[in-house]
């Protein structure tokens, strides 16, 4: 190759390379639980899947994804996760169901705590939430980071809930005790906590005492279907640092109060993980 093809396809590399990083978020992954956790990752239907989709994340490790800009989907945490032998790999919360370390297109199985995105949406802004809507099994907390415009707020919830979980609600685990806490509509599978049926829509499915439960103790986090208006938050061309078991500290260094003057609660400094 002589030398002015070889200046071309030098620049084609380097253009090639700018527009990818141009193109794409970052997602940072931390686990602060005292614990191990499988994050687990699902792609939206018109979304390319994330490799990979699965893995371990030891207590205080983080592991960076590269996300393209346009990406949608789900993310969560499974715990207390065992492989028997190969391909028979289960946890006990948040299980995708592939029988590996991998979800390989798996969703998580309820109750679980959801991070979920839309990137570069309308007005090419990023729509993020942290979801209860499926239950809880562990805190979660987002945190864009260089947003350049909308409200790029943290949102999650910080606090454990599965020792403070209704009885009715609780999922029980051997010694562990109770390790999450399932949404009203998986536990009873009532059309008005499900908001179906007759009661699907904004109008007529309305927060239960089991919602107000969730919203009570996470204020930014969903706790019900229509529970848009105090739980979806914006950002333009951020990256955002997803955390597990957020601690106290953490909490206090990157949360103020919410613009609208909500706070989120932090976590109570006696308050022990499972």
């Amino acid at each position: 190759m002589d030398g002015p093809q070889l200046s071309a396809s030098l620049l084609t590399l380097l253009a090639l390379s700018f527009f990818s990083e141009v193109n794409s978020a970052s997602f940072k992954l931390l686990n602060k639980c005292r614990y191990q956790v499988w994050p687990g990752i699902l792609s939206g239907a018109n979304s390319a899947p994330l490799s990979p989709t699965g893995f371990a994340l030891k207590p205080g490790k983080s592991r960076t994804l590269s996300v393209p800009i346009s990406w949608s989907g789900r993310i969560w945490a499974r715990t207390l996760c065992t492989e028997y032998s190969p391909g028979n790999f289960s946890c006990v919360t948040a299980d995708c169901g592939s029988g590996k370390i991998e979800c390989a297109g798996g969703g998580a199985k309820p109750p679980a705590t959801l991070a979920e995105f839309t990137l570069n949406g309308a007005d090419g802004l990023d729509f993020y939430d942290v979801s209860l809507v499926d239950g809880y099994n562990l805190p979660m907390l987002v945190v864009p980071r260089g947003g350049t415009r909308g409200g790029c707020s943290p949102t999650g919830c910080l606090v454990d809930l599965n020792g403070k979980c209704p009885r009715a609600l609780r999922v029980r685990e051997g010694g562990w005790g109770s390790v999450a806490c399932r949404s009203a509509c998986e536990a009873f599978g009532d059309p008005q906590f499900c908001c179906s049926e007759g009661y699907a829509t904004p109008d007529t499915c309305q927060p239960s005492a089991y919602s107000l439960f969730f919203k009570h103790a996470c204020p930014r986090s969903y706790s019900y279907a229509y529970d848009d208006k105090t739980s979806t938050y914006t950002c333009a061309s951020a990256d955002y640092v997803i955390i597990f078991c957020p601690l106290p500290y953490t909490s206090l260094k990157v949360l103020g109060a919410r613009k609208d003057g909500a706070a989120l609660p932090l976590v109570n400094k006696t308050m022990m993980y499972f």
